[in-house]
């Protein structure tokens, strides 16, 4: 298996790593079974996080007799200094290893601030003294605290959302960060499952940057088999695969939404998510889950909406959320007059 070094650090990571997010949805059993097919077949980096439900249980449960083996890396939302020492510590149980590789500040609104005696960083940096964690990191959605942490030079490592429909700006980052020797780790590389059916292109997308290490989201094991076929695979930028690119660039490059879910939780109960991205669901995927009287009932909870501006605010990546909501209804009721279960 490929591995790449994560900036200045030494730690020599597998491409593709395994994004231990999805396994959140799966029973331990299971979950333990593909995480060590991973660890078998060449996989030897997981990133996790301290919100996502019982994904750090699960890897300490399937990888602890191989801990020294694989690198893990996760993350804490806390912007406190007293909030952030108990996650790691609860991270460190729940993994059950004694260090973390990398300790990543999870999307922060700002840079948290080093020089903070008081602050999260504050806390990492304690962590780090005591051999808890080796290497600080910081993952966003919010181009201009990328920008800031690349600057600041206060950390090892950068995850940002990274595809081949992203940004001129979003992809520079990749050359600032390998310019700066500081590791690049690529989240949602099919932008949040818009690009489930082209995963060949994001492959070979991402091995066009020899400083990028893509996590991809695995819940299965057919999932992970596609990975590590690809993975052995010589990464071809064929002109059919190059028009695919484009064509994907020039549909789906502006103003969609990646389905992050910093926006939520909603008042009105609606599931932006999902909803505000609901044209290219029913053009990328299965109609049919979508076509039930169930989900056009969740859907329509969109008129409910009450235009607080919570979801707008949250944005990280500044769309009209409301706009997009109500023309994604529009969109929907015509699919589901055609398709729905009436």
């Amino acid at each position: 298996m490929k591995q790449v070094r994560l900036g200045k650090t030494d730690l020599y990571v597998s491409k593709p790593a395994f994004g231990a997010l999805p396994i959140q949805r799966i029973d331990r059993e299971d979950a333990a079974r593909i995480l060590r097919k991973a660890y078998d077949q060449g996989i030897n980096y997981f990133d996790t996080a301290n919100m996502y439900t019982d994904s750090e249980e699960k890897i300490g449960y399937a990888l602890s007799d191989v801990r020294h083996d694989i690198i893990i890396s996760t993350k804490s939302m806390a912007e406190d200094k007293e909030t952030v020492r108990e996650h790691i510590e609860t991270s460190l149980k729940r993994m059950k290893t004694d260090y973390i590789d990398l300790f990543q500040f999870h999307n922060p609104k700002e840079v948290p601030d080093k020089n903070d005696p008081d602050g999260a960083f504050a806390a990492a940096l304690e962590a780090q003294n005591k051999g808890y964690i080796r290497h600080i990191g910081i993952t966003n959605h919010r181009i201009r605290v990328a920008q800031k942490s690349i600057e600041s030079g206060w950390f090892d490592t950068l995850q940002f959302p990274f595809s081949y429909i992203s940004s001129d700006e979003d992809l520079a980052l990749a050359k600032v960060c390998k310019k700066a020797d500081m590791g690049f780790i690529a989240m949602k590389g099919i932008a949040g499952g818009l690009l489930a059916n082209r995963v060949e292109a994001c492959h070979v997308f991402m091995e066009q940057y020899d400083n990028v290490v893509p996590i991809w989201g695995i819940q299965s094991e057919k999932e992970l088999d596609e990975w590590l076929t690809l993975a052995k695979k010589e990464a071809v930028m064929t002109e059919e695969i190059q028009s695919d690119i484009q064509a994907d660039k020039k549909k789906l490059g502006k103003g969609f939404c990646r389905g992050c879910g910093y926006c939520l939780p909603c008042p009105s109960g609606i599931e932006i998510n999902n909803a505000a991205r609901m044209n290219m669901l029913l053009r990328r995927s299965p109609i049919q889950p979508y076509m039930t009287k169930e989900y056009h009932a969740k859907m329509h909870k969109i008129e409910n909406c009450i235009h607080c501006g919570r979801c707008k605010k949250r944005c990280p990546y500044g769309l009209d959320t409301p706009s997009l909501l109500k023309a994604m209804l529009i969109d929907y009721n015509q699919m589901y007059e055609m398709y729905g279960a009436h």
